[in-house]
């Protein structure tokens, strides 16, 4: 129950368990051709999604390497471990960082970012739609506004956000969105996903950065005739069209609507057992939720107590929340009976470390949020 990796469903891993194909083959450009097509509509964009090897963190890392010159002024904004990240990878490319940081768990402030441009021209602007650590959901179109009137491309890490909330890459105007396969799109790790606009593109021909591996230019051309420049993943290539498929049946509106729900869900039956949430009480927690630890426990042992004695895995709390905070992931392949199962657990470890929790009524509130609230 993390948000990330996530479950993938049955269907994705009987794809991956196939035969290995060979990448320069017929069998192998079909299917390249079939999931390169199906990353477009997930991303809700007509530009190329290149395909990497590697993780989220690498799609980021091809979004700085491509976009940046040494010494020249980017704006990175964070709120928590993941938009620090983007300061760490700006800063070992030798960009100048200015670095708008919140606390963690506050909602950055477009007004702020919109200001911060005006006083600090930047060449692009590096934003977080969901920060997993905190479980603040960022709404993107202002952010992307700003950025554009101050004539600054936008750069949206939306690594555990894609295919979970609204994402409009095209209709918002964001210029490069940088995700992973091991999330919502419900596949193992190791698929690293961008799609850049034509200004991004442009951006890249004037960027001086060094890069090989991570080259837009080299995996676009390769795309472009269905021959990968190195070997892909074969297997998870074939896993991810399937999980592509499984999103885009169900559609992306009704994933959306259900991430809601699994959201209400998760929130109310933790304000059932009196515990505080630290991701925001509201609609836009969809991709996880961030719940403070009762006083006189420790996050990481509760973590290590769900796992080795209910067999429920969680995610604790990084950097400066560590020990503070445990995270309930709900992006990808769960139902609310997933939901359900974690909050009972959650009880019991409770109880178990000497909490005061009343047992019993996470899973009944859960299940009515789920069951009357329809969005």
């Amino acid at each position: 129950m993390t948000p990330g990796p996530t479950p993938a469903p049955p269907e994705v891993l009987a794809a991956i368990a196939q035969p290995v194909i060979h990448h320069r083959g017929p069998d192998f450009k079909k299917l390249y051709a079939e999931c390169l097509g199906r990353l477009r509509e997930v991303f809700r964009t007509e530009s190329e999604v290149l395909l990497f090897s590697g993780s989220g963190t690498g799609a980021m890392e091809s979004a700085v390497a491509n976009l940046c010159s040494p010494g020249e002024p980017v704006l990175v904004v964070s709120a928590g471990y993941f938009g620090e990240r983007w300061a760490s990878l700006a800063a070992a490319y030798g960009a100048e960082v200015d670095h708008l940081r919140y606390a963690w768990g506050e909602i950055p402030s477009p007004d702020e970012v919109a200001g911060r441009l005006r006083a600090r021209p930047a060449t692009a602007v590096y934003l977080t739609q969901s920060e997993t650590s905190t479980g603040v959901v960022s709404d993107l179109p202002p952010f992307a506004a700003a950025a554009r009137e101050a004539g600054a491309l936008s750069v949206v890490d939306a690594i555990s956000s894609l295919g979970a909330v609204p994402l409009e890459t095209d209709g918002w105007g964001i210029d490069v969105v940088a995700s992973g396969a091991q999330k919502a799109l419900m596949t193992p790790p190791g698929l690293a996903l961008v799609s850049a606009s034509r200004a991004a593109w442009d951006a890249r021909e004037r960027a001086s950065s060094p890069r090989f591996y991570f080259d837009w230019e080299r995996t676009r051309k390769g795309q472009a005739t269905l021959d990968a420049p190195v070997t892909p993943p074969v297997s998870l290539v074939a896993g991810l069209n399937v999980a592509l498929g499984m999103l885009l049946e169900e559609g992306l509106e009704a994933a959306f609507d259900r991430h809601v729900r699994l959201g209400r869900a998760c929130r109310e039956g933790v304000k059932a057992m009196g515990l505080e949430l630290f991701s925001p009480d509201d609609d836009s927690s969809a991709v996880v939720t961030a719940i403070r630890a009762p006083e006189g426990i420790d996050s990481d042992e509760l973590v290590l107590l769900l796992r080795d004695r209910h067999g429920i895995t969680l995610a604790p709390g990084q950097g400066e929340l560590k020990g503070k905070i445990f995270r309930i992931g709900h992006i990808g392949y769960y139902d609310v009976f997933d939901i359900t199962t974690a909050l009972a657990a959650v009880e019991l470890a409770l109880v178990e470390l000497g909490a005061d929790v009343e047992r019993g009524v996470a899973v009944t509130r859960a299940l009515e949020a789920f069951e009357h609230t329809p969005v």
